[in-house]
């Protein structure tokens, strides 16, 4: 077993991580290991945790927190006359470690040597120590001293590599320090003189004047002598830094007090990590690069678990040099001799993509986070937090990353594991200097040897030995560039009459465009040029159609769309496209083009077709998603407000779903398209199908966690519909935009924008509209507590699908109503609702049911039935899954546990809460979250699992405050204070009781009997 205090406290054992416990019992395990084999008395670990103002229990709360250590972590702690010690060996304690390594770099003379032992020293480290717990004595007192030995290694390791000559490691790492520590001068001296000696001058003299300033607005100070000396010798070195800084700098005539360090990595710890294999297919005929494939599985081999560090590659060239077919080649190759078996992630960072903004790193970060299994709402806001969640949930982990078309630096170097043993392949364009001991592959341009042996693998020996030379100015024509050889090994492949004679004539005569990526004086666009002049009239049509898709990508009807044809029709063509190079197929009939292929179908587009023609395509692909999502939303759920479309039938191209799985598979495909095409047809103020394609689209986005895409779609098609004054538009979308921000906790926000939309839609006499406007009312008022209002908005839809004779809408209504009188306590009701919802057996029921059902599951647990409350949970469940509700799977699962729970199965029923959670951040389903963590909590307590119990209750509480779910933090704060004496923290028992008993008075629940109950036993004023 091992031990981390250099970064969150943190327990390993058979590279797994441990549960440590909470902030309290991480504090003190973190404590005892700084001091290994030194007692630790109970004095200090008072202080460590409250400062001056411990609480009367603090001695017992200490002891609570010794008592789950030794028994999570047997042997390791024992007790002495005034406090603990934690008896563990060194080498297994990341400082001590640490220590060790600065105590051998500080007597090796070598300075090669050195460099490696400080490399590795800070390696050790993973954040900021004891990150998000403590008092500030502790913060002073272990803390500080701690950063300020990572501050000295980290000079020490500048001074060896500045001494070996490596100048550009020294500013890649000492840059970003100079920012964070801008007082401290030893490090600005280094810099300065490793920007001197790279012949960065001006960025020195810029590192100089940056001191300057803030050492005399903030301290009133100028630098010292000794970076003042440096300076002078910069301003009169003329010759690029080949003189001056002849001397590493030592310690300064004074430090400035050390600042606090802006710790960005609070996380308790990372949730769980999700492997994955995200690679692209592998070419099955990789030809050449065997020098470049060599080095890229050197560095994934050469570092076993044990490796120091973690391992870049970086692979430049320009366009079409097949940097990423390389990266994709060499990730399988190290896949199968299974180098990497954490996960395989692949991310197109979209640094040269037509019509796109490259992804901001932040925005990169966003999307590995999800792909690893952290859900969206967990996911920080600032690029700085992003990126050590990202380095905290790869931690201890063998992955291989592939960061793909990738645009600078400041791109790429927040994307960067940490963790020994991974391995990063970065695709560029550019050289991207700074990337501290990473390993470039550059890929130049094939020579005729491999560009010969890629035409014998496609095209066969004996096509080649009759035109040999021919075959040679070819490839210098191209050259060397892999996607124009491809290119014409794809046409000569289906043309056996071409001669390599005439292709070469042919490559002659197109010397035009894309002058901005000429490689060696060939232009890259002459290769396109001449596979396109090579197809024939319908590949043409399909390649220049396919130029104006409507997002990224586009599947087989997508292109049906685009070309007025039968998929039957179009697929061929397709391929086509697809084996010369011109398209990729993504996975089965999905396809994109190449960054630089797509532009420049897009213009020819322009130049060739008529506008007309244009126009008429992209309307019938934006018209082709809006037909396909409506129909695909139905298979989502229930849908109270249903329209007609206002575009023509689009059968011929449609691709039928049936089921609800194919539709929520659609939509995963075409998440990012839908959005575009919102866009589209907002930009041409079409605002009928833009708010109707809004509407379609809305549901998905909020069941899977795509809350950007959600607020963005809808924000956009309720401009265009009030700017054209569409009321029926606008007021359908205010109720999408009302879904948005009630998911986000903004219920004030939400209410004023389903209000709106109701009194519209009333107004234009559209009682379905009206209908769904106030069912998504009651989804808020129910949010925020306020159930009297909530069954109000029920009941007034239950009695117009009553009068309308609208069976599924009432079988679903009843199935509300009777949730929400289950948490008032009126079971009669709630049974008689659940019962009348499954005696409705209609289309589109079956959601219904699941809520029926579980609610008599759970008002049969209320009564002490539980064969019943089983029976009616598990069908309950089944149903939920074999219909693919996430939703309603994760409340039923929890439910179950209660159930568990109730009949005394203790163990089991912290399994189902910890499933249903689990599911939870799986869908990024999060509306359940504080009522799951409530019922996880009240569980622990009655296993006497307390410190487990607080924790959960202040998470449900924490996150029902944040979303100001009233219900939900009035529950929280009831259990919390009822746990044991000596957990109560950070208000009274009798606070947090009145607070609950308020609560639960003005909503109208039980709950209110048991609080006021508690708060007269403990002699406390409501």
């Amino acid at each position: 077993m091992e031990f981390g205090v250099l970064g969150p406290i943190t327990a390993w054992a058979n590279d797994e991580v441990l549960p440590v416990g909470g902030p309290r019992q991480r504090c003190v395990l973190g404590v005892l290991l700084v001091d290994g084999g030194k007692e630790v008395t109970i004095e200090r670990l008072v202080d460590y945790l409250w400062d001056d103002d411990p609480p009367r229990t603090a001695r017992s709360v200490i002891q609570v927190q010794i008592s789950h250590l030794r028994r999570a972590f047997p042997e390791l702690i024992e007790t002495t006359a005034g406090g603990y010690l934690a008896r563990v060996e060194p080498s297994l304690v990341d400082l001590h470690r640490f220590r060790g390594l600065v105590g051998d770099a500080k007597n090796v003379s070598d300075s090669a040597d050195a460099a490696v032992l400080w490399e590795r020293a800070l390696g050790c480290w993973r954040g900021t120590p004891f990150s998000g717990i403590g008092s500030d004595s502790l913060w002073y007192t272990v803390v500080e001293p701690l950063l300020e030995e990572r501050w000295a290694a980290t000079l020490a390791w500048a001074r060896s590599v500045f001494s070996l000559g490596r100048y550009q490691e020294v500013i890649t790492r000492l840059t970003p320090l100079v920012r964070e520590e801008p007082s401290r001068e030893p490090f600005h001296h280094l810099l300065m003189a490793a920007l001197q000696r790279s012949g960065q001058r001006a960025a020195a003299l810029s590192v100089y004047r940056e001191m300057r300033t803030y050492l005399a607005e903030e301290l009133g100070v100028d630098p010292n002598p000794e970076i003042q000396e440096l300076h002078q010798q910069i301003l009169q070195d003329n010759d690029g830094g080949v003189r001056g800084a002849d001397t590493l700098p030592g310690p300064p005539p004074r430090e400035p007090e050390p600042k606090t360090e802006n710790d960005i990595a609070t996380l308790e710890g990372p949730p769980e990590f999700a492997p994955r294999n995200d690679l692209p297919r592998d070419i099955p005929d990789f030809t050449g690069r065997e020098q470049s494939l060599w080095e890229l599985l050197h560095v994934g081999q050469e570092r076993g678990s044990d490796a120091a560090r973690s391992e870049i590659a970086v692979i430049t060239g320009p366009g079409g040099a097949g940097k990423t077919t390389l990266a994709v080649h060499a990730a399988h190759r190290l896949i199968d001799i299974d180098r990497f078996p954490d996960g395989q992630l692949f991310i197109d960072l979209h640094g040269y993509t037509v019509d796109q903004e490259p992804l901001t790193a932040a925005t990169a970060l966003g999307s590995l986070l999800r792909a690893v299994g952290v859900d969206p709402e967990a996911i920080p806001e600032s690029e700085e937090e992003r990126s050590a969640l990202w380095r905290a949930m790869l931690d201890s982990r063998r992955v291989l990353v592939v960061l793909d078309n990738a645009r600078s630096f400041a791109q790429v170097n927040p994307l960067l594991p940490a963790a020994p043993g991974s391995l990063t392949m970065v695709t560029t364009r550019n050289d991207l200097p700074g990337l501290s001991g990473a390993r470039y592959v550059p890929l130049k341009m094939f020579g005729e040897k491999s560009s010969l042996q890629l035409f014998r693998n496609a095209l066969g020996d004996e096509r080649i030995d009759v035109q040999e030379e021919h075959a040679r100015r070819v490839a210098r024509l191209c050259g060397g560039l892999p996607l124009a050889l491809r290119i014409v090994v794809g046409r000569m492949v289906t043309r056996p009459r071409w001669t390599f004679d005439h292709v070469a004539q042919r490559l002659s005569e197109n010397q035009r465009r894309f002058r901005e990526l000429r490689v060696e004086g060939q232009d890259v666009e002459a290769v396109f040029e001449l596979s396109y002049q090579s197809l024939h009239e319908t590949q043409r049509r399909t390649f220049l159609l396919l130029g104006m898709m409507i997002g990224g990508t586009v599947d087989l009807h997508g292109a049906a769309a685009l070309l007025d044809s039968d998929p039957s029709e179009i697929d061929d063509p397709l391929q086509e496209l697809v084996s010369v190079c011109l398209l990729e197929e993504l996975e089965a009939d999905l396809f994109r083009f190449h960054d630089l292929i797509g532009h420049f179908a897009w213009q020819k587009a322009r130049q060739v077709l008529p506008e007309s023609e244009i126009e008429a395509a992209r309307h019938s692909l934006a018209d082709h998603y809006l037909d396909v999502a409506h129909k695909a939303a139905r298979w989502l759920g229930p849908r109270v407000h249903d329209y007609d479309l206002g575009i023509l039938a689009a059968s011929r191209y449609r691709n039928e779903l049936s089921s609800r799985s194919q539709a929520i598979a659609w939509f995963e495909r075409h998440k990012d398209n839908l959005a575009s095409a919102v866009d589209y047809y907002a930009s041409l103020e079409i605002g009928e199908q833009a708010w109707q394609l809004a509407d379609s689209i809305w549901r998905y986005y909020e069941s899977f966690g795509y809350s950007e895409l959600l607020l963005s779609t809808q924000e956009r098609a309720l401009v265009v519909s009030r700017d054209q004054g569409n009321d029926r538009g606008s007021a359908v979308t205010l109720i999408g935009l009302g879904i948005a921000h009630c998911l986000a906790g903004r219920f004030e926000t939400a209410l004023e924008l389903l209000n709106e939309a109701r009194d519209t839609l009333a107004a234009l006499g559209d009682h379905e509209g009206e209908t769904r406007a106030h069912g998504n009312l009651g989804m808020v008022y129910e949010r925020m507590g306020r159930f009297r209002e909530a069954m109000a908005h029920l009941e007034k839809i239950l009695d117009h699908a009553v009068q309308v004779g609208d069976r599924r809408t009432e079988a679903l209504q009843r199935g509300n109503i009777a949730t929400l009188c289950q948490i008032l306590g009126d079971y009669s009701r709630a049974i008689e609702q659940s019962e009348a919802a499954l005696r409705i057996e209609s289309e589109g029921t079956a959601w219904s049911h699941v809520a029926a059902m579980r609610v008599l599951g759970e008002v049969a647990v209320r009564r002490g039935d539980f064969d019943q409350a089983f029976c009616n949970l598990k069908e309950a469940l089944e149903l939920a899954e074999h219909l693919g509700s996430p939703s309603d799977e994760i409340y039923t699962r929890n439910a179950l546990a209660v159930a568990q729970r109730e009949s005394g199965d203790l163990e089991n029923a912290v399994e189902s809460h910890l499933a249903a959670f689990e599911r939870a951040e799986e869908t990024a389903q999060r509306s359940a979250d504080a009522e799951i963590l409530y019922e996880l909590g009240t569980t622990y307590a009655r296993a006497g699992r307390y410190d487990e119990a607080q924790a959960s209750f202040e998470r449900a509480l924490k996150l029902a405050q944040e979303r100001k779910e009233r219900y939900a933090e009035a529950r929280a704060l009831l259990e919390l204070a009822v746990l044991p004496s000596g957990l109560e923290e950070p208000h009274t028992t009798c606070d947090r009781l009145a607070a609950a008993y308020a609560t639960f008075s003005e909503i109208g629940v039980p709950e209110a009997e048991r609080a006021r109950t508690e708060l007269e036993r403990r002699d406390c004023r409501a």
